[in-house]
């Protein structure tokens, strides 16, 4: 096998791994004399040519895909001296999160997190290209030496979800990750892979899955009927913050998941720093094309769309209460030092009080005056000023001018 050569130009040096649909060898490129790690699909693929053709234009898809945190793929195609598709990509010395949860069973927050987060800026910029995964798995992502973390394998699983041949040994293997819509058959969106990131995040942290089950029956009754064990209850090191991050990624219903994983990366940076999540504005994810739904503001200043009925049934978030200030407080002395807070704003409705005044004074000093038989009739000021001291002046001035 180390003498094989793929399109003549892959050679092959070892095998890296295998599963259910494919192969994977370390090659090395002898034209641009690096190494690269090449798929070959297994052969039975190769019989259904619905297979074939959406291979095809999700392997260009993936290859479109340029992203610290996803594995590039360089080429793709037909090798006709083995009759086999094969796909070439970028070649990560390193683990995957499914070896590293063999070896290790588990990891600390401070050290899963960053795996994630990693994870979550890869699937948020495939979502925003038009790309589903549809196949996030702990094996799907992997890291490397250098600590950077890259997701494997865009594509590949949206081929397979519409040929004809029954994948039996490889959905059994990654059941615990289908979102719920996809167990039902539904058309997988990124709410799924956001779904499946949430599973792979629970069984980092604790080294279990949150649900398990023999059959997809059995899973899919677990999903529907059972919550998980919440991560906090299980691990001392996760906060019960983080495991309510957890834990909306988890949802049943796409729509109450992270509307993007940028935000659910978000809400788990907050997590593990105590900040519960949607905290300071409701996690209500969109509806993908609800048209004319209102709109809520995200934390981070964005805004997104959601259907009314997701609005029924999301948790009223009302202003925040105002907590009573005693005088005595520290609260209190500062408001009492700070103009304008905690004083009835008073000036206008006393000076208005007090011209009143000024005109009843101003009619009554006329009446006397015109009754005691004054000549020459009553002058009246007719500008007054808005300052009290100065109109009452003013009107004793007048008083005085009439009496003479």
């Amino acid at each position: 096998m180390s003498a094989l050569l793929i399109a003549d130009r892959y050679r092959i040096e070892g095998r890296l791994g295998s599963g259910g649909m494919s192969t994977v060898h370390l090659a090395f490129d002898e034209r641009l004399e690096r190494l690269v790690a090449v798929k070959l699909l297994a052969e039975h693929l190769a019989d259904d040519p619905a297979f074939v053709s959406r291979f095809q234009r999700e392997a260009l898809a993936a290859a479109r895909l340029i992203h610290e945190n996803i594995v590039q793929v360089f080429d793709s195609g037909l090798d006709e001296d083995t009759d086999q598709h094969f796909i070439v990509m970028e070649y990560i010395e390193g683990q995957s999160c499914a070896e590293i949860l063999r070896a290790r069973g588990w990891l600390p927050s401070e050290e899963a997190l960053p795996i994630i987060l990693a994870a979550c800026a890869g699937l948020d910029y495939a979502h925003r290209k038009g790309v589903v995964h549809r196949d996030v798995k702990p094996g799907n992502i992997m890291r490397g030496n250098d600590h950077r973390v890259k997701i494997a394998d865009f594509g590949i699983a949206k081929a397979t979800e519409q040929s004809s041949i029954t994948q039996v040994g490889s959905v059994l293997g990654t059941a615990a990750y289908l979102a719920p819509e996809q167990g039902r058959g539904d058309e997988a969106g990124p709410p799924a892979d956001i779904y499946a990131l949430g599973v792979v995040t629970y069984q980092l942290l604790s080294g279990r899955l949150p649900f398990e089950g023999a059959s997809l029956t059995e899973l899919a009754l677990k999903q529907q009927n059972e919550q998980p064990a919440p991560l906090d209850k299980l691990v001392a090191g996760v906060t019960p913050e983080l495991a309510a991050a957890v834990a909306v990624a988890l949802r049943i219903e796409p729509a109450l998941r992270y509307p993007t994983a940028v935000e659910m990366g978000r809400a788990l940076e907050d997590g593990a720093k105590g900040i519960p999540p949607g905290a300071g504005a409701a996690i209500v994810p969109p509806l993908p094309g609800a048209a004319g739904a209102p709109t809520t503001v995200l934390s981070g200043g964005e805004t997104t769309r959601i259907s009314p009925a997701v609005a029924a049934r999301a948790p009223r978030v009302g202003p925040p209460r105002q907590q009573p200030v005693h005088a005595h407080s520290p609260q209190g002395e500062s408001a009492r030092r700070q103009p304008g807070i905690g004083r009835p704003r008073t000036d206008t409705r006393r000076l208005i009080a007090v011209l009143a005044g000024i005109v009843a004074v101003v009619v009554v000093a006329a009446v006397l005056i015109l009754s005691l038989g004054g000549g020459g009739g009553v002058s009246l000021q007719q500008n007054w000023s808005s300052n009290a001291p100065t109109a009452v002046q003013q009107m004793q001035s007048l008083v005085a001018n009439n009496q003479q």
